[in-house]
């Protein structure tokens, strides 16, 4: 059976969830559910509020691309909020056919580089 879209979300959550950890974030709140952004909102040796979008796409749609209107609105809910913005792509396959969807109970290919810090200056 493959995975539902908020079962592949959540596992690239997941991944990014124990990176953050793994690199010293602290979490003020997670939103785990498909379409809220940010997904987490983290601090940071305990004064850097950070905002972290997480996309997570199934192959081939590629992890690195965002859709840019998205993007704008999240950079400008960072600079109301003076917060960093981080993106995490994260691209996942089912290792035995990267056509297919990943299934439940079998590996998964992950395609993941780490956080990307986002630039907060908006072109006109």
């Amino acid at each position: 059976m493959v995975l539902s879209q908020q079962e592949i979300h959540q596992m690239g959550m997941n991944l990014v969830g124990k990176h953050l950890v793994e690199n010293g974030f602290e979490f003020l709140a997670v939103k785990s559910e498909l379409g809220h952004s940010p997904q987490f909102v983290c601090l940071k040796n305990e004064k850097e509020l950070f905002f972290v979008l997480v996309r997570t796409v199934t192959f081939p749609d590629n992890p690195d691309n965002y859709d840019e209107n998205w993007m704008l609105k999240m950079k400008k809910h960072a600079i109301e909020k003076k917060a960093r913005l981080l993106y995490a792509g994260v691209g996942i396959a089912d290792s035995d056919d990267m056509m297919s969807k990943p299934k439940k109970g079998q590996e998964s290919y992950i395609n993941y580089k780490g956080l990307v810090e986002i630039s907060l200056s908006i072109e006109k």
